[in-house]
């Protein structure tokens, strides 16, 4: 089914709320095309968006990270991902955040699609990157402690939904968007 973009509302005005060391909210007052007015509140990242990757090993198996996500204040089983640096392509942070995070680089690279979080307040892009033709290499990244990688079957899916660390949104799609783009080819 196709749909027709609208235009977006006018903003009349932007104000900084407050900010921290990642976000900003910003207080947007707009001007819908009826004419209605009113306020919103978003959270503006302060970064330029981020890489989320789904390293495969070979045909069928992609490796996942567990890492500690301080949101949920917990360990979680998921897809490797970082922020892009200023001036840095999407596939450089991609293969810099593997490196970094799974010890390993890829020869292939693709930009799947992007994601946004709750696009009603977030402005965060995530790009979704699949890598292919790993070769070991590790960087040293940012990590507080040394990152456990998981190799995991594609074709097992069903079972890494259930699994109880495996919750993150993001990687879950990826997994299930790489999955079908790698039958497609």
């Amino acid at each position: 089914m196709k749909t027709t973009p609208r235009n977006p509302p006018e903003i009349t005005k932007l104000t900084t709320v407050a900010k921290s060391r990642l976000f900003e909210i910003e207080q947007m007052d707009l001007r819908f095309s009826n004419g209605a007015e009113t306020q919103y509140e978003r959270l503006k990242s302060r970064s330029h968006g981020a890489v989320l990757i789904v390293p495969m090993l070979d045909d069928d198996t992609v490796l996942l990270i567990r890492e500690y996500a301080a949101g949920v204040h917990r360990y979680e089983l998921a897809l490797p991902k970082g922020r892009v640096e200023k001036g840095e392509d999407v596939l450089d942070a991609a293969n810099r955040e593997m490196m970094e995070e799974v010890g390993f680089a890829a020869n292939k690279l693709s930009h799947l699609t992007s994601f946004t979080i709750a696009p009603g307040y977030l402005s965060h892009v995530t790009n979704v990157v699949l890598a292919q033709d790993l070769y070991e290499k590790r960087e040293i990244g940012d990590e507080p402690e040394e990152i456990e990688v998981i190799p995991w079957k594609l074709n097992e899916l069903p079972e890494l939904l259930l699994h109880i660390e495996c919750t993150e949104a993001r990687s879950i799609a990826a997994l299930f968007l790489a999955r079908e783009h790698l039958k497609s080819i």
